[in-house]
């Protein structure tokens, strides 16, 4: 489980073709101080588990699942990438409660800087677009943010100068794809209110066989 509080901006070294996967060695000298093999890290919002490590860097393997619903196969050695370390049991939440589990990716389409941040709007897939809420939180590339507007097929964000000075968020182009995954709570109300009713008849049906 991640908060979505980016805790250093990393670097792809060299990414290994393995056919129906790849494997990535990252550095990230912050993450990998603890690190060992079998831990997770976060990329971009994607969770990942940690093979080995050595001189600040870290491997992991990627599959082709991951591939396919993330924008971890667009990346190149050189290219920058958001990390963040699982969080510890007693700690202090800041961001939400984020997974690593990527729910499908967006695009950036467009950059309204101001004096002192910057208002982004991401266009994302219909199907997401009902997770998103005003004033809720969503988590892109890794980075938990609130939303300021929600639309059918897009939503925007603020940034501040912190965000981006140390992500990805302050690099993206319009036009690059980020990594997006909603608030899961709004996932499990989906679905509880979905069989809600049936659930209770199910339960009504078991504690009359009980008596």
């Amino acid at each position: 489980m991640f908060t979505g509080i980016v805790e250093e901006l990393g670097e792809v070294v060299a990414i290994e073709n393995l056919g129906d996967s790849s494997r990535f060695r990252l550095r990230g000298p912050v993450v990998t101080e603890d690190a060992k093999h079998g831990d997770s890290i976060a990329v971009n919002g994607v969770c990942l588990t940690v093979v080995d490590t050595a001189d600040g860097e870290f491997t992991a393997d990627v599959m082709a699942e991951t591939l396919n619903r993330s924008s971890l196969g667009a990346l190149a050695p050189g290219s920058r990438v958001n990390l963040e370390r699982p969080m510890a049991l007693g700690g202090r939440l800041g961001g939400h409660l984020v997974q690593g589990h990527v729910d499908g990716t967006g695009t950036l389409v467009e950059r309204t800087p101001a004096e002192h941040w910057e208002l982004v709007k991401v266009a994302l897939p219909a199907a997401l677009s009902r997770y998103v809420v005003e004033k809720g939180s969503i988590t892109v590339d890794g980075v938990s943010l609130t939303v300021v507007d929600a639309g059918d097929d897009y939503f925007t964000i603020s940034l501040i100068p912190t965000t981006l000075a140390l992500t990805t968020l302050g690099i993206k182009k319009v036009g690059d794809p980020v990594n997006l995954e909603v608030d899961v709570l709004a996932k499990y109300v989906e679905r509880l209110l979905g069989r809600g009713s049936d659930d209770l008849r199910d339960l009504d049906d078991i504690k009359e066989m009980d008596r």
